[in-house]
């Protein structure tokens, strides 16, 4: 069986969830490059009465361009579900990171 693919992205595994979204590990079949998939149920955006949020998220993240702010690549949407694809960064959750670390001091 073949990878599934999402627009120009072949998906992969899941590599974080959160209490709206599912992230998931995609490779861009134009340039190779790894990104990361923000996948949210339609559904689930309305019911939570979500949409001015994710909306917001989205404007948002299409001005903000920062080394230490992950840059959103582009937006898409099927009739049931928003991806949105993003910058792949490693290394595990920054939470995790500061609890096993305390305060991150920068240099």
């Amino acid at each position: 069986m073949g990878a599934r693919k999402v627009g120009k992205y072949e998906v992969g595994r899941t590599i974080g969830e959160g209490t709206f979204a599912e992230v998931k590990f995609a490779i861009s079949t134009e340039t190779g490059e790894s990104v990361a998939m923000k996948v949210l149920a339609k559904s689930t955006i309305l019911k939570h009465k979500m949409v001015h949020q994710i909306k917001r998220e989205i404007s948002i993240m299409k001005i903000v361009r920062h080394p230490n702010i992950v840059r959103l690549h582009e937006v898409l949407v099927s009739r049931t579900k928003i991806y949105i694809i993003l910058e792949l960064i490693t290394g595990g959750e920054l939470f995790d990171k500061i609890v096993q670390c305390g305060k991150l001091h920068v240099n």
